[in-house]
């Protein structure tokens, strides 16, 4: 019972990941990094989910090395994050947003706060990595 209960809350939580991520491939955010999260979670229970695991982990990584290597990249990238995280707080602080629910706008401030950490960590792997 306990390991149809893991794997049915690793379905969930691991679905959730990957088709957040696929809405942020449009939208300002670290899709491939969520779909690649989403996918790793799902492998731990499927063998399915393998194969495209290493395809969104290749585009993750070179996401995260373009915007770590290219200024402008990280610059519009903070610009994004900024901006849906203001869009957010503006909402909870009581002004009405259109279209922006309270719970779109926990949703906005979490993807801004992700965003720059994705940022942080793709300055630092270039920062890292051999000339």
């Amino acid at each position: 019972m306990r390991r149809h209960a893991a794997t049915l809350v690793t379905a969930v939580v691991g679905g959730l990941l990957t088709l957040t991520g696929i809405a942020l491939l449009v939208l300002p955010g670290p899709g491939m990094v969520l779909v690649a999260l989403g996918l790793a979670l799902l492998a731990t229970e499927f063998a399915w989910a393998r194969k495209p695991l290493g395809y969104a982990r290749n585009r993750a990584e070179a996401g995260v090395r373009q915007v770590g290597r290219h200024r402008t990249s990280a610059l519009m990238a903070l610009t994004c994050a900024a901006a849906l995280a203001g869009t957010g707080v503006v909402r909870l602080s009581g002004v009405s947003v259109p279209f922006v629910s309270e719970l779109t706008a926990v949703l906005l401030v979490v993807s801004g706060i992700f965003l720059v950490g994705t940022l942080l960590y793709a300055r630092s792997v270039v920062r890292r990595a051999p000339v």
